[in-house]
């Protein structure tokens, strides 16, 4: 059976990205007559906040959007499925790696990488320096040999090849304030609760490259047998992609401009190259003539 989720992250209010992602994922679950999980990724509690956390029900519910495992409401979250309940099982998964001689320390903040790095990739610096793992603002960091080719079963693209050394090197796997990475979060969170099916933006084809390394370290290796699907961006007017974080357009002020899910709908029909407009995500279940994987024309 098919089992998928939708993990917004409350770091700012959704926007029309965000919601054509979960959107295609719902209609391909519900399509495949599969189960579909709400998770949100709340480990940042930096960037968390309750106001973005009450802002995903609202979309969802705003979208018509319905789930079959997860939270219902933003208590119930906090309460029961917050990942913050979960950061012992995410710590045990990092001793694993420790104990098997994969790890390191580092106290290299970002600017000092991006300083040593034209490419952005990790220069190595910590690599062999022996530094205390457990020492305050000390990052945890994956060993990444030369030549770690993995493997994405691409929904739209086939097999995809991806060189984890040349795209990752060396990827935290513990941040330098202690909260497990989203690598790892992540990782973990698709192999207890089963997802087999992932639709994620192209943005995030190296993020899933790195899973697959670490899934294969630790002998997961059916994680790579996963089906996912990493589709195309929508971009704003400048050619960039929609963020929360640099302001792009949210959803919220469409709900307080009045305006509908439905005109949310004609838009994306038009996106997917449909012919005939649909107003209601039911309609575009029922009605569409829906190839998976969807292709979004930006």
């Amino acid at each position: 059976m098919v089992r998928s989720r939708i993990a917004p992250t409350p770091s700012g209010y959704l926007h029309i990205g965000n919601a054509i992602n979960f959107v295609i994922t719902w209609l391909w679950v519900r399509k495949q007559k599969g189960s579909l999980r709400l998770r949100i990724d709340d480990l940042d509690t930096l960037r968390k906040k309750p106001e973005y956390v009450d802002d995903i029900f609202r979309t969802l519910d705003w979208l018509g959007l319905d789930w079959d495992e997860g939270p219902q409401s933003p208590d119930e979250q906090k309460r029961q499925f917050s990942q913050l309940r979960r950061t012992e099982v995410y710590n045990d998964f990092i001793k694993e790696t420790v104990e098997k001689g994969k790890v390191f320390a580092c106290t290299c903040a970002r600017s000092e990488i991006q300083l040593h790095s034209h490419e952005g990739q990790y220069p190595g610096t910590c690599r062999n320096k022996g530094l205390p793992l457990h020492q305050p603002e000390t990052a945890l960091r994956i060993l990444v040999p030369e030549n770690s080719v993995v493997i994405i079963n691409d929904i739209a693209q086939g097999e995809v090849k991806v060189d984890v050394h040349k795209v990752m090197r060396d990827f935290v796997i513990r941040r330098r304030d202690g909260i497990p990475a989203y690598q790892i979060a992540s990782l973990k969170d698709d192999l207890d609760f089963n997802i087999n099916y992932i639709v994620r933006g192209e943005d995030l084809l190296y993020s899933t490259a790195a899973q697959i390394f670490l899934a294969n370290l630790y002998g997961q290796n059916d994680f790579g047998k996963t089906s996912f699907y990493h589709h195309s961006l929508l971009k704003d007017e400048q050619g960039h992609k929609l963020s929360k974080s640099a302001g792009s357009v949210s959803l919220k002020a469409w709900r307080e401009q009045g305006r509908k899910a439905e005109e949310f709908y004609l838009t994306l029909s038009k996106m997917l190259g449909e012919k005939q407009a649909f107003t209601s995500l039911n309609e575009m279940l029922q009605l569409a003539n829906l190839d998976f994987p969807l292709l979004i024309n930006t």
